[in-house]
C-alpha cells in the first residue's frame, strides 16, 4: 500500500467537512475509498479499525510524500465494513482490480500458473494442465511457467515412465509407442506393465512431488537389493537407473533435508528490488522441497515514489501491496520467505483467508538463505533488463517523433495506430489496428476487424473499410457532431502497412472526413523486401524518406509494423479455421452429400454464404427438400 501529500493547503472547509466525516466512522473492520470532485476512485485500503486508520490520514503531517498530492484531490470518502481483516483483505484487492486507483500499487493480472495433472484413470495419465481444479484428479504446483512443468514431466518419465498420452489414444492402442521403446513408459496402453505396479509407481511419483524424495529412493534401493537378490538383474538395473534420476535431481537443487528436519517442503520466495522509481517482485516457488524456477512482476503506478519512499518505505510497501493482490486468487504455501518485513497482520489476514497457517521468515538461514539470494538476484536482473528496455524504447520514441516533426508536447502520451490487412488468398480476410502509447505496445487496445461486402483479395478496399470504422465516429466527436468511447482521441500518427496505393485508400477516407493528412504515414518495403530498406510514404505530398537500417526511428516503426502484421495473421487464421469448421459442420449433416454439398457451396459462394441463407434460400438449390434445408440451417446456426 503506497500513500501520498501535505493536506495544509485543503480549504478550511472542505478539510473540516472530512473530518466530521471521519469521526462518525466506525471502529471496525472494513475497506475504505478516497474519491476526487469527478467521482474517480484516488486510493482503495483496508483496515482493521476504519475510525483509527483514515484519520490518521488527516491528523498527521505527511510532509513531501504521496499522502499529501492524494489527500489535495479527496472530496469524499466511502466505506464498506466487514466481519473481519481477511473480508477486508479480499475485498481490497477485488477493488483495486476493477478500479484501478490512481494511488495504489497495482500488480496487472497475469494469465494463471500451469499444474502437473495426475488424471483420474485406471492407469493415470501425467500432463501439464492450466485452468480451474477440480477434486476428481491430483494437482501438483503451481509452477512459476511452463517450462518448468514440462521439466518435471521429462524427469517422471525418466524415474517412473508414467504414461502421458491422451486417453483416447491410450484406449485405442495395440501395440507401445516410441515413448516405450526408449524407455519413457512402461507401456500400460497393451497391458506391458500389471495395474498394481503402474500405482505403486504412481504413487511414489506422488511421494516424489510431495516432497518425500528420501523415502521414495529408500524405497526404490531396498527394491533394487530385492531384485539382486533374486538374481533378477534386469529389473534391478531399471530400478537404479530410477535412483540415478532421483538422486541427480537433488544434487542440482542442492536440497540437504536431513530425516526430521523442520524444513518447509513447499515456500515462495518473495525478493523486492526498487530502482530508478521501478520496482520488481521475483517470485521463486519451492514445492516438494525442489526450487522450480521464477517469475518477475512489475507494478504499475510507484513512478510518483519519493526518495524517502524508496529508501524507507517502498520495497516493503510493494512487497505487502503484491503479497495482497498475488494470493488472493492463487494458492498460497504455508512459508513466505521475504526481503524485507511485512505487516504481521496481513500475514494473518491471509491465514484466515486462505485457511492456511501462513509463516513470513524475513532473515532466513542455510538453504532458505541460498534461495532467498538467488531470489534478490534474479529480482535485480529483471530490473536492470527493464529499465534497459525502457531507455532504448524511450529513445526510439523521441528519434521517431524528431525524424517526422510529431506535434506532441508529451512523447509520454504520443499514441500511434498501425494497419495491417491479412486474408489467405481472399478467405477470411480480417484487418487489425495494434495501438503503441506510452512507449509501449497497449494490448488491451488492439482491435480486429472482420472485412466483409469486397471482393475477395482486395486489399485496397479492405483498408478503406477498416479506416473508416476506426475513425469515422472519432471524426465527428472531434467536431462534435458524435460521441465515441470516453477517453477515446485521434492518434498522432496512423501508420499504414503498405505503399502508395494503401497510403491513398487511407488519404482518401480521412479527406472524406475531414481530418489532418499529415498523420498518415505508409511503411513501404524497399528493393527485394529486405528488412532495413523500408521506406516512409506520405499522405500529405512529402517526398518519401528512407530511414538507414541503424535508424532507431525506422526499428519502432519497424516494432509497431511487425506486431500488426503479427495480430491480423494470427486473427485470420483464427478465422479461417473457424469458417473451415463450419465445412465441417456442413459435412457432418446426414442427408447433405458430396454432390448436394458442392452445389450448396456453388449457389452461395461458400461456407459463410450457406450460413448467411435463410431456410427460403436453401430451398432453391436443387436436391434440397424443405426438412432438410431446415436440418442445414439449424447445423450452421
Amino acid at each position: 500500500m503506497i500513500v501520498m501529500k501535505e493536506p495544509s493547503r485543503l480549504a478550511d472547509a472542505h478539510r473540516s467537512r472530512l473530518l466530521a466525516e471521519v469521526a462518525t466512522l466506525p471502529s471496525l473492520p472494513g475497506v475504505y475509498r478516497y474519491f476526487d470532485a469527478h467521482g474517480k476512485v484516488l486510493y482503495v485500503g483496508k483496515a482493521r479499525d476504519l475510525k483509527k486508520r483514515v484519520s490518521s490520514y488527516f491528523h498527521k503531517n505527511h510532509g513531501g510524500t504521496r499522502i499529501g498530492h492524494m489527500l489535495e484531490s479527496v472530496a469524499r470518502i466511502q466505506t464498506t465494513v466487514v466481519r473481519s481483516e481477511a473480508e477486508a483483505l479480499l475485498l481490497e484487492n477485488n477493488l483495486i482490480k476493477t478500479l484501478n486507483p490512481r494511488y495504489n500499487i497495482l500488480f496487472r493480472d497475469d494469465k494463471s500458473y500451469p499444474y502437473l495433472k495426475l488424471s483420474a484413470h485406471t492407469y493415470p495419465r501425467m500432463a501439464y494442465y492450466r485452468g480451474a481444479t477440480d477434486r476428481t484428479q491430483r494437482y501438483f504446483g503451481p509452477y512459476p511457467n511452463a517450462w518448468a512443468v514440462k521439466e518435471t514431466i521429462q524427469l517422471l518419465q525418466k524415474a517412473f515412465r508414467l504414461r502421458t498420452c491422451e486417453d483416447t489414444v491410450f484406449a485405442h492402442r495395440t501395440r507401445p509407442c516410441l515413448l516405450y521403446q526408449i524407455e519413457r513408459c512402461s507401456g500400460p496402453c497393451v497391458r506391458r506393465i500389471a495395474e498394481t505396479d503402474y500405482r505403486r509407481d504412481v504413487a511414489d511419483a506422488e511421494r516424489f512431488l510431495s516432497g518425500q524424495t528420501h523415502e521414495v529412493i529408500d524405497g526404490l534401493q531396498a527394491r533394487m537389493l530385492a531384485h539382486a537378490d533374486a538374481l533378477q538383474f534386469e529389473q534391478a538395473a531399471k530400478v537404479r537407473n530410477q535412483v540415478g534420476a532421483l538422486s541427480s535431481v537433488l544434487h542440482q537443487q542442492s536440497v540437504e533435508v536431513t530425516v526430521g528436519d523442520s524444513f518447509d517442503k513447499d515456500a515462495d520466495i518473495l525478493a523486492v528490488k526498487v530502482q530508478a522509481s521501478r520496482a520488481c517482485v521475483n517470485l521463486a516457488m519451492v514445492r516438494g522441497g525442489r526450487h522450480l524456477g521464477d517469475r518477475a512482476y512489475f507494478p504499475a503506478q510507484v513512478e510518483d515514489a519519493s526518495a524517502a519512499d524508496i529508501e524507507r518505505q517502498l520495497p516493503a510497501l510493494v512487497l505487502e501491496a503484491f503479497i495482497a493482490q498475488h494470493y488472493i486468487a492463487t494458492p498460497v504455501p504455508p512459508l513466505l520467505v521475504l526481503s524485507h518485513p511485512v505487516d504481521q497482520a496481513l500475514i494473518d489476514a491471509l491465514s484466515e483467508h486462505s485457511g492456511v497457517k501462513v509463516r513470513a521468515l524475513h532473515q532466513p538461514r542455510k538453504q532458505r538463505r541460498v534461495w532467498l539470494d538467488m531470489s534478490i538476484q534474479g529480482a535485480a536482473l529483471a530490473l536492470a533488463r527493464l529499465l534497459a528496455e525502457e531507455g532504448s524504447q524511450h529513445a526510439r520514441t523521441h528519434a521517431l517523433a524528431e525524424t517526422l516533426d510529431l506535434a506532441c508536447d508529451d512523447l509520454d502520451r504520443l499514441r500511434i495506430e498501425c494497419f495491417d490487412v491479412s486474408h489467405t488468398a481472399g478467405e477470411a480476410t480480417q484487418a487489425a489496428c495494434v495501438v503503441f502509447e506510452g512507449h509501449k505496445m497497449r494490448s488491451e487496445q488492439y482491435r480486429r476487424y472482420n472485412i466483409d461486402g469486397i471482393k475477395g483479395g482486395d486489399d485496397y478496399a479492405a483498408m478503406r473499410q477498416v479506416v473508416m470504422r476506426r475513425y469515422g465516429k472519432l471524426a465527428g466527436s472531434a467536431s462534435g457532431e458524435g460521441a465515441t468511447k470516453a477517453g477515446a482521441r485521434l492518434p498522432d500518427l496512423v501508420l499504414i502497412d503498405g505503399g502508395k496505393g494503401q497510403v491513398a485508400v487511407a488519404r482518401e477516407v480521412f479527406e472524406e472526413l475531414g481530418l489532418d493528412l499529415s498523420l498518415i504515414v505508409g511503411v513501404e518495403k524497399g528493393p527485394g523486401r529486405q528488412v532495413g530498406l523500408e521506406e516512409l510514404v506520405f499522405a500529405d505530398g512529402r517526398a518519401k524518406v528512407h530511414l538507414g537500417a541503424e535508424s532507431a526511428a525506422l526499428m519502432l516503426v519497424a516494432q509497431i509494423r511487425d506486431e500488426a502484421h503479427r495480430f491480423a495473421i494470427t486473427g485470420m487464421r483464427a478465422r479461417r479455421a473457424s469458417v473451415r469448421t463450419g465445412l465441417s459442420r456442413l459435412e457432418d449433416i446426414a442427408g447433405i452429400g458430396p454432390k448436394k454439398r458442392a452445389k450448396l457451396l456453388q449457389r452461395f459462394g461458400g461456407v459463410r454464404g450457406v450460413g448467411n441463407a435463410s431456410v427460403n434460400d436453401l430451398l432453391t438449390v436443387d436436391g434440397i427438400s424443405k426438412e432438410l434445408a431446415e436440418e442445414v440451417y439449424r447445423a450452421l446456426h
